[in-house]
């Protein structure tokens, strides 16, 4: 797998390009700034982007801002944006861009061979985000939100995270059938169609909280 890193901290840049490379990958190139990550990735466009999202100069959003011009520019594009934080607009945006998207917090990574192989998914085009990302953007999602009830938002916040009805139905003790039924009351709360496609659901309802 062949990664662009963008992170403008030097020690944590060459961390994760070690990191990586120790397993298996090819950092192509590890760059401080968002320009320098488009002018990366377009001189020689890799299997996946890993981007913090404050980076120089400003240090507000820039990395994701570059994440979602990639993504424009190159469809399909995988990228992680890997953060302490998480900007609400330009994530809402990147992740309703597509598969092939992640957004993960940094200070919740505790194992690192899960962490790669949540990289590998996205490379393949799979969806990853921390269950704490979901969180705070429901809670800037619209009104509509609010007329589910608490098992109903648990499962949306599990179907937003990328998780199959099976997988959902195992860690709320339910059965898939009470899943299912979960899931078509939301997304027929959210003005939304049922679809079986996991990734379209988690885009769907990411890009109706966007707003």
């Amino acid at each position: 797998m062949r990664v662009v890193i963008a992170e403008d901290s030097v020690l944590l840049r060459e961390g994760l390009a070690g990191l990586l490379t120790r397993f298996g990958c090819e950092v192509t190139a590890a760059v401080g700034d968002a320009a320098a990550l488009i002018a990366a990735v377009t001189a020689d466009p890799p299997d996946l982007v890993v981007t913090d999202v404050r980076m120089p100069p400003g240090f507000t959003d820039e990395g994701l801002r570059a994440a979602v011009a990639l993504r424009r520019a190159h469809p399909g594009l995988p990228v992680v944006a890997l953060s302490q934080y998480v900007q609400h607009t330009y994530a809402a945006e990147l992740l309703a861009s597509g598969g092939g998207i992640g957004y993960l917090l940094k200070d919740r990574i505790g194992d690192i061979a899960e962490f790669v192989d949540a990289l590998r998914r996205v490379a393949a085009g799979g969806t990853v985000i921390d269950p704490e990302v979901v969180r705070q953007l429901m809670r800037h999602g619209r009104e509509p939100i609010a007329t589910l009830s608490p098992r109903e938002r648990e499962v949306l916040a599990l179907v937003a995270e990328g998780h199959s009805n099976a997988a959902i139905a195992r860690t709320l003790v339910l059965s898939e059938a009470a899943v299912n039924k979960h899931i078509g009351n939301i997304l027929a709360k959210l003005h939304l169609p049922l679809t079986d496609d996991t990734n379209r659901r988690v885009l769907a309802v990411l890009a109706y909280l966007r707003g």
